[in-house]
C-alpha cells in the first residue's frame, strides 16, 4: 500500500494579510519534506468559493511550484473539476500535459463533477447534468493529449473544432486517470470505465475490503476501458485523513488541538446542512460552537494516523490488510512546524516498511492483472472519434453575429508597421545627416 498525502488548504480564520502566501510557501515545505521521507504522491483537491474550508482553488499552479522542489513524488489532481464551464477540456489537457512535462512524468489526473451548491451553483451548473458534463469533458480532454490533431467533439455540453492541442504530456499515452467516487455506486462506475477509484468515503478498514474487492471483481467482470490507458487502482482515506506523530501520545493529541475534525465538518457545513453567506460566515466559529458541546468532533468520525510512529504503523497495518492500494492523509490546519516533524518522523520510523512490502505488492499485482487486462483490452470499443478532414483549415479574422469581426490584431499590426515605417524613416535621415556632417 502506498501513503500518500492530501491537502485541502483550510485556512480558519481570523486571518492576517500574510495568511493565504504563508499557507502556500508552508505547504511547499512540507511537499518537499514529504518527497524526501518517501511519501508516494501529494494529491491536491481543486474547490472553489469554499472559504476558510479550502482555499486550494488552482491546484495545477501549486503542484507546479512543488514539481521543482521535487524529484520522486507523484503529483496529483485531487480531483480537478471537468463541468466546462469550470475547466474546458482543452485547458484541462494543456494543463495537465504541461504541469506532466515540469515535472518529468508524475502527473495522476484525478477527475470530478463538484457536488456543492456553492460551486454548482457559483457556477451556473445544474445538478442533473454534471455526470454528463464529467463523461464529455473526460474524453474531449484525454482525446486532446492523445490526438495529433484533436479531430473534435459535438455532444451536448462540449463542442469543439479540430485542433492541435499542444503540449502533449510526457506520460504516454496520458497520466493516469482517476474519478472521485463518494459512494459504492461511483466506484462501481470506476471499474466499469476501467479508471482509479479515488474513494472519498470514510468506511474503514474492515468495509473498506469489501469495497476493494467489489472494484476488482467488476474491474474484472464487465470493465470496458473509457482511456487508453487502464487504471486499476483504488484509493483510500485514512480514518478522518488527519495526520499527527509525535515521540508521544500525548503530544501528537496535543499538537492535534481541535483541528482534526475540521475536515468532516467543512463538508457537512457546505454540502449538507450549513446555511452560508459569502464572505461573513464564521465556518471555523461555529465548529468550535460544536466542538465545545461534543469534544469528541475534534478527532472527527473516525481517529486517523494520531499518535507515536507505533500507533500509527499499527493504524496503517489495518488499511494495507483490507487490499487497498494506496492511503491519503490529511495535514491539519495552522499546524506547520508540527506537521513538518510529522513528516519526519513518517519518514524514518513509519513508511520505509510500507514502501518495502508495495513494491513486492505492485509486481504481484501486474502478474495477477495480466489475463485481466487482456480481457478488459479485448472488450475496448472501437474509437468513436471523427477522422480528421485533411482539407479543413482555418484562418482569417474572427466573426462573429452582426457580422462583428474582431479587428484588435490587424489594428495593431498596422499601428506596429507604422511604427517601423517610422523607424526606418528616421534611420534614413540620421543616416543622411552623418554623411553630409562627413563632408
Amino acid at each position: 500500500m502506498k501513503i500518500s498525502l492530501f491537502y485541502e488548504f483550510a485556512l480558519p480564520r481570523p486571518w492576517s494579510d500574510d495568511d493565504e502566501h504563508r499557507l502556500f510557501q508552508d505547504g511547499l515545505d512540507e511537499v518537499e519534506a514529504a518527497d524526501k521521507a518517501g511519501f508516494s504522491t501529494v494529491w491536491v483537491t481543486e474547490h472553489h468559493f469554499l472559504e476558510e474550508y479550502c482555499h486550494a482553488t488552482a491546484p495545477e499552479i501549486f503542484l507546479a511550484a512543488a514539481s521543482q522542489r521535487t524529484k520522486d513524488i507523484r503529483l496529483g489532481f485531487g480531483i480537478m473539476h471537468l463541468p466546462p464551464v469550470v475547466n474546458h477540456p482543452a485547458r484541462v489537457a494543456e494543463r495537465v500535459a504541461t504541469l506532466d512535462l515540469l515535472s518529468g512524468g508524475r502527473v495522476e489526473f484525478g477527475t470530478g463533477e463538484g457536488s456543492s451548491i456553492a460551486e454548482l451553483g457559483g457556477f451556473g451548473i445544474d445538478p442533473a447534468d454534471k455526470r454528463a458534463q464529467w463523461e464529455e469533458a473526460l474524453e474531449v480532454s484525454i482525446r486532446c493529449m492523445t490526438e495529433t490533431p484533436f479531430t473534435g467533439f459535438e455532444g451536448q455540453h462540449v463542442q469543439m473544432p479540430a485542433r492541435n492541442v499542444v503540449p502533449k504530456p510526457l506520460q504516454r499515452p496520458h497520466p493516469p486517470v482517476w474519478v472521485a467516487c463518494t459512494r459504492p455506486a461511483s466506484i462501481q462506475m470506476a471499474a466499469e470505465k476501467c479508471i482509479g477509484a479515488l474513494s472519498f468515503a470514510y468506511t474503514g478498514p474492515g468495509p473498506l475490503a469489501e469495497r476493494v474487492n467489489g472494484y476488482y471483481k467488476q474491474l474484472e467482470e464487465i470493465g470496458v476501458p473509457a482511456t487508453p490507458q487502464v487504471n486499476p487502482n483504488i484509493l483510500a482515506i485514512g480514518g478522518d485523513l488527519s495526520m499527527m506523530v509525535a515521540p508521544t501520545e500525548k503530544q501528537a493529541l496535543d499538537r492535534l488541538g481541535v483541528g482534526g475534525g475540521f475536515f468532516s465538518f467543512g463538508i457537512m457545513h457546505y454540502y449538507m446542512t450549513g446555511q452560508h453567506t459569502p464572505g461573513r460566515t464564521g465556518v471555523w466559529e461555529r465548529y468550535l460552537q460544536e466542538v465545545e458541546k461534543d469534544p469528541t468532533l475534534a478527532y472527527g468520525p473516525g481517529r486517523g494516523a494520531i499518535g507515536t510512529p507505533a500507533m500509527v504503523r499499527e493504524f496503517l497495518r489495518g488499511y494495507e490488510e483490507s487490499g487497498v492500494d494506496e492511503i491519503i492523509l490529511l495535514l491539519n490546519p495552522r499546524s506547520h512546524e508540527a506537521t513538518m516533524e510529522t513528516i519526519e518522523l513518517m519518514g524514518t520510523q513509519v513508511l520505509p516498511e510500507f514502501i518495502e512490502r508495495d513494491e513486492k505488492a505492485v509486481a504481484d499485482k501486474a502478474k495477477r492483472l495480466a489475463p485481466v487486462l487482456e480481457k478488459l483490452e479485448a472488450r475496448r470499443p472501437k474509437s468513436t472519434a471523427p477522422a480528421f478532414d485533411e482539407d479543413y483549415s482555418f484562418g482569417g479574422l474572427p466573426t462573429g453575429r452582426d457580422k462583428f469581426t474582431a479587428t484588435e490584431i490587424p489594428e495593431a499590426m498596422a499601428e506596429i508597421n507604422e511604427g517601423r515605417v517610422q523607424a526606418a524613416q528616421r534611420a534614413k535621415e540620421e543616416r543622411a545627416e552623418r554623411e553630409r556632417g562627413q563632408r
